[in-house]
């Protein structure tokens, strides 16, 4: 083997064990065009790095225990102030839902579940653009639905958008939007509703779901899905403990 006469250079093991990564991390990172040998060897195949790469390494290492996607790291690490911003937008988003979580979890331990009002409503038939989208068991059903809101959303204007979840939460379910639009080609059935009010977070929409569900069991009402989510304020422009959605489960046939 004919080692680089550089002793700036490390074979890859020992600059995996300096750089804190697994050889097979740092093999993918070269594929991936993120962290690239400064030399290989034409003979062996075997990498070497220069000792100043740790801080892209670690770097690298850093930005993934955030979970940030490798292509976002890969235009952090190019230098884009934009991306960084991202970044560190998107992690202080994330620490501000868990301590909302964390304050509804204190409320719901203290006072127990929410005694959340349920009305009855009647509801027209809506002509809508429907979007659907696979989620992959309960944990996957707020990424399943900014898919499918991400595809019908209108380039301007209010949206009127409306989550269509089935009752059960399996292993595997489909996530449905709706967009009220006259341009529609569905029909969402009209009917009678057994309807509660949330105000706060998407993700604390579990705690209000309860309170309906639990309305309908008590009075004897078959639970009969699609449950509808609608999304009544612009969550662009609504802080989340601010955001109103309707949700709404059928109690007889629908019209």
């Amino acid at each position: 083997m004919l080692v680089p006469v550089d002793g700036n250079l490390l074979p890859i093991g020992q600059f995996a064990r300096l750089a804190r990564l697994s050889v097979k991390q740092l093999r993918h990172y070269a594929e991936l065009g993120l962290l690239v040998p400064a030399h290989v060897d034409t003979d062996t195949g075997y990498r070497y790095y220069r000792r100043d790469q740790a801080r892209q390494a670690l770097s690298i290492a850093l930005l993934r225990s955030l979970d940030v996607p490798l292509p976002v790291i890969a235009a952090v690490l190019a230098g884009s102030a934009e991306a960084l911003d991202g970044v560190r937008a998107a992690q202080e988003e994330e620490l501000a839902r868990r301590r909302r979580t964390l304050t509804a979890l204190r409320r719901v331990l203290a006072e127990g579940l929410p005694a959340t009002p349920v009305r009855v409503v009647t509801e027209p038939a809506r002509t809508v653009v429907v979007a659907r989208e696979p989620a992959a068991g309960a944990e996957d059903v707020a990424r399943a639905t900014s898919a499918a809101v991400a595809r019908v959303l209108p380039s301007s204007g209010v949206p009127q958008l409306i989550g269509l979840f089935p009752v059960e939460l399996g292993d595997a379910f489909e996530v449905r939007v709706a967009l009220v639009s006259e341009q529609g080609t569905e029909v969402l059935p009209g009917g009678t509703f057994a309807c509660a009010t949330h105000v706060g977070p998407y993700d604390q929409v579990p705690l209000t779901a309860h309170a309906l569900l639990a309305w309908c069991v008590e009075r004897g009402h078959p639970l009969r899905g699609p449950i509808r989510e609608v999304y009544v304020s612009d969550p662009a422009t609504t802080e989340p403990d601010h955001l109103v959605t309707h949700l709404m489960i059928p109690l007889e046939d629908r019209a």
